[in-house]
């Protein structure tokens, strides 16, 4: 029962670049998602979130430059983000929501991605 996040890099400021999370077959629902962030020396903070009905939430430091999304079918959530600064440099992490079976058993937890390292500058 994982996620595994992809998609970071090294970009110019005022790049694009697109995270994605994808739940492992193992689990056959995800719920509410979303990504965080931590820079060297600070907290791990909330970048956004997206809930099963597609309501999202964003902090207000990356509102109208990213955009999370997510395709139910793949159960896979997604972070565009656009117009990169260089404080948005830093480690991000995917998190969400999941139901999955354990033998005949229904079981909830939240589960973590490994990080993607995302790193804006010239």
């Amino acid at each position: 029962v994982q996620l595994q996040a992809s998609g970071g890099g090294l970009v110019q400021p005022g790049g694009s670049l697109r995270l994605s999370c994808t739940a492992s077959a193992h689990i056959f629902q995800v719920n509410n998602m979303g990504w965080y962030r931590q820079a060297p020396g600070k907290q791990r903070e909330l970048v956004a979130g997206v809930t099963s009905d597609d309501n999202t939430n964003y902090a207000d430091s990356v509102k109208g430059r990213f955009t999370i999304s997510r395709d139910n079918a793949k159960k896979t959530g997604y972070l565009q983000m656009n117009s990169l600064k260089p404080e948005d440099t830093a480690i991000y992490y995917c998190n969400a929501y999941v139901q999955f079976m354990e033998g005949a058993t229904l079981r909830i937890k939240t589960v973590w991605g490994q990080g993607t390292q995302v790193t804006v500058s010239s």
